[in-house]
């Protein structure tokens, strides 16, 4: 048993190296059952060897090589994990998608996602985050940059999706992504349309 434990728990650390972020405790599921993946975390974040950020989220303990304190993940990473880990989907609110594509410098006061369950605050390491329930055409919208794409039009509005942004897209964007979006159109209002052609180089 203890041979047993000490491989599951090797292959956890593997696990948080190899993917440098939060990882929820389903990730560690196919490691071994429930009670021994949930023994092997508890014995390791009791060592100190992981970081156990809330109830179901871990990561490795990282410092900052400029402050020599410990760095804590960003909030898209926390959120992120802790949607897998329930088994739901989030997606950055217009203002946040806005700044992660580099289309607004202003950083949200609050950390506001999308979601396709209930409506409810979280508390996630050191932030609050506000989760609010959306229907199908905000959670439906597929892919990695489409969802976050979409929001941060609908936050900039159809007076501000001019050239420059639609430049600025098409240049952040790989030919997969502008794909991607292409496939998303079902789920743009009408005026989005022609911006999201553009971006796409039609």
């Amino acid at each position: 048993m203890m041979n047993t434990t000490h491989a599951i728990a090797e292959r956890i650390l593997g696990r948080l190296r190899a993917r440098r972020r939060p990882v929820p405790t389903r990730d560690f599921l196919d490691l071994g059952n429930r009670a021994a993946v949930d023994q092997s975390l508890s014995r390791l974040a009791r060592a100190g060897e992981i970081r156990r950020i809330q109830r179901g989220l871990y990561d490795l303990p990282r410092i900052s090589t400029l402050l020599n304190q410990p760095v804590t993940p960003s909030p898209d990473e926390l959120v992120r994990a802790w949607a897998k880990n329930n088994g739901l989907k989030v997606v950055p609110s217009g203002a946040r998608a806005a700044n992660a594509l580099g289309l607004s410098t202003q950083v949200p006061a609050k950390s506001v996602y999308y979601t396709n369950g209930r409506t409810q605050t979280l508390k996630l390491g050191p932030y609050t985050v506000k989760l609010l329930n959306r229907g199908p055409k905000t959670m439906d919208v597929s892919g990695r940059m489409a969802p976050l794409v979409l929001q941060a039009l609908r936050h900039i509005g159809r007076h501000g999706a001019g050239s420059e942004v639609v430049r600025h897209l098409q240049e952040i964007l790989s030919q997969r992504e502008k794909a991607e979006l292409m496939r998303n159109l079902c789920h743009a209002p009408a005026w989005m349309l022609p911006v999201i052609r553009e971006i796409h180089g039609e």
